[in-house]
């Protein structure tokens, strides 16, 4: 069966289901998978279909009055990271870190920006011709990002980044190669001490899967505020545990809730750790001071290129806020981070912990680094690069271990 006339069958399935229900009632998933499927076997006695061939008609029909229609499935490949859909009429996904597109298409822009309204509406968001730009989450935790016309020359654009249904934990990226059991036994020990970390790295470099990755090492009697942009972090071991996310100002411009305020609200809540999802703008200056005004252990993540850009990237993020001395702002940021660990995409698609480093201190106008660990090059093996964390170092400051009794040798 060809591609329009599995589409055009599908319509004529479709169509004979709004005949057969009533649409002002509620009905189940259940009872319009029924109907469906009576219909296509009823369509199959007057032309062969193979059994393969009806279920996916069924799938194909269900998922388009249902779900979301042609990108159900794409929701339900464990092995898609990642998709793009640039318009009605083209759509990408990142399988294993490559990117391909595939020979799929929406019917129309229409049916593109009724899925785009069905997700958005149900986590309280609203996006439109004036206000075209919008981030929003799926049921199952997954980042989406829509982008509308005007803004968008193509068509309605939305981008989903998936999380796995089980996040991944140290152990996991230690077997994979992503990081070394040296520097994970050490990072470990430096959550558990209240050692204040940021992660840094490029877009898809792996962020928010290292920062659920070291959640697990937080003490599960601990009380934990975990503040996002739009939430996405998964911290499973935690019971004394809120999550806060930001709020979009409504189409009069009024109601927003930003990440600055949430951030000074939780140093209400009787925080030990705050989770600050991504910082991206003034509410670094807020991050910075809580982690400086003794709430110890907390976490954040920001994107740079490099350690160096980072700092360079919060320095601008604070003067956003208000306008210090480079040399104050340094300072501050100096005082208030233990650890940075920065992350990277390689060439052949993998995410690797590049380099982890000690913020030593202040001194002639800069932060100094102290390295830890930093990821050496060994060259290529079957197009796959080969390298790992080499121990670059010592911890130079250990009294937080020491007064966690946590020994740095053991």
């Amino acid at each position: 069966m060809s591609n329009s006339d599995f589409r055009s069958l599908a319509k004529e399935v479709q169509e004979e289901v709004n005949e057969r229900i009533d649409l002002s009632k509620e009905i189940l998933d259940e009872d319009i998978q029924n109907i469906i499927t009576g219909i296509v076997f009823d369509k199959s006695r007057g032309r062969y279909l193979s059994l393969t061939q009806k279920r996916k008609l069924i799938s194909f029909v269900f998922n388009s009055m249902r779900r979301l229609d042609i990108i159900q499935p794409l929701l339900e490949d464990k092995s898609v990271t990642e998709i793009m859909v640039n318009g009605p009429e083209y759509i990408f996904v990142e399988k294993n870190g490559y990117i391909k597109q595939l020979d799929l298409q929406f019917e129309n822009p229409e049916k593109l920006e009724n899925i785009i309204q069905s997700i958005v509406s149900k986590v309280n968001r609203a996006v439109n011709e004036a206000s075209p730009i919008v981030d929003a989450r799926l049921q199952d935790g997954s980042r989406v990002n829509v982008v509308l016309p005007p803004i968008a020359l193509g068509g309605p654009t939305m981008t989903i980044r998936k999380f796995p249904d089980k996040p991944l934990t140290v152990e996991k990226l230690v077997e994979i190669g992503s990081l070394t059991k040296d520097a994970a036994v050490l990072l470990q020990k430096l959550v558990k001490a209240k050692y204040n970390m940021f992660i840094s790295g490029g877009t898809g470099s792996g962020k928010t899967t290292f920062l659920n990755a070291l959640s697990n090492f937080i003490p599960p009697n601990e009380r934990i505020i975990t503040i996002e942009d739009s939430a996405e972090l998964q911290i499973q071991n935690i019971n004394n545990l809120v999550r806060l996310e930001k709020r979009n100002a409504n189409t009069e411009g009024k109601g927003e809730i930003a990440i600055r305020e949430l951030i000074k609200t939780s140093l209400r809540m009787r925080p030990d750790r705050i989770v600050v999802g991504e910082v991206r703008g003034p509410e670094a200056l807020d991050m910075l001071q809580a982690m400086n005004t003794g709430h110890e252990g907390s976490l954040s993540t920001g994107h740079a290129n490099t350690t160096t850009d980072m700092f360079s990237r919060l320095e601008t993020m604070v003067l956003s806020a208000t306008l210090l001395p480079i040399e104050v702002i340094r300072k501050q940021i100096a005082s208030a981070l233990d650890i940075i660990i920065h992350l990277g995409r390689l060439r052949d698609g993998s995410r690797r912990v590049l380099e982890i480093s000690e913020v030593a201190g202040y001194a002639e106008g800069d932060i100094v680094l102290n390295t830890l660990f930093r990821f050496e090059e060994e060259g290529e093996l079957d197009n796959k690069v080969v390298g790992s964390l080499k121990n670059a170092g010592s911890l130079m400051h250990i009294l937080k271990l020491k007064m966690a009794g946590i020994n740095i040798d053991d």
